[in-house]
């Protein structure tokens, strides 16, 4: 599999003379995860996951967590928890009735990127999720094209200290401050996971 073009992205590429380039790039895409892809994932404390309704309406959302919360599960695959939200569940409750997600992971130390297009699904019961601080589901993406992006308009940034809401071992989380505001108190849904340790 490629990145793939579409007519929209052909219209474009003709008008701007750049097929070309894109063709090229295009050749630069895979489908397994290399060495340096996993270890720069499972490095990364964050990411942005797209995801569309069954009408092709978009989300796009942040995940983060400690480093190494997102593990390369196989040469195709990855996987990364679902830690307590807000209980909208727009991300998987999209997966539900789409599954095609787009995954970007980023650097602003040293600025990189990696995309990742793929297939998603999620579980309560999925092994890892017994092992993962935090975790109430897991979701798993097997990759249908992986590939770096040009990281030029990345800002260079530090990262100062990871968020104190990120699950850790032997940690207890604390609740975000929203959660007790008088609007949202008395209707917040409980904190559920499957981590059992």
């Amino acid at each position: 599999m490629t990145i793939g073009y579409h007519e929209g992205h052909r219209r474009l590429q003709d008008e701007f003379e750049s097929r070309r380039i894109a063709d090229r790039l295009d050749e630069f895409a895979r489908t397994e995860f290399t060495d340096d892809d996993k270890a720069f994932i499972e490095s990364c404390p964050f990411f942005f996951f797209a995801t569309a309704d069954h009408t092709g309406q978009p989300d796009c959302s942040h995940k983060g967590g400690l480093p190494g919360f997102v593990q390369v599960t196989a040469p195709d695959e990855i996987a990364f928890p679902d830690y307590d939200g807000n209980g909208m569940f727009k991300s998987l409750g999209n997966i539900a009735v789409n599954p095609g997600v787009g995954l970007l992971f980023i650097s602003f130390d040293k600025p990189r990127r990696l995309r990742v297009a793929g297939t998603a699904r999620f579980s309560r019961n999925d092994p890892l999720a017994a092992r993962t601080v935090g975790a109430q589901m897991m979701v798993r993406v097997k990759a249908r094209a992986i590939f770096p992006n040009c990281p030029r308009y990345i800002p260079t940034m530090q990262m100062v200290a990871p968020s104190r809401f990120a699950p850790q071992a032997g940690v207890e989380c604390p609740e975000p401050e929203w959660k007790s505001f008088p609007d949202f108190a008395p209707v917040v849904h409980p904190r559920q996971t499957t981590y059992a340790g």
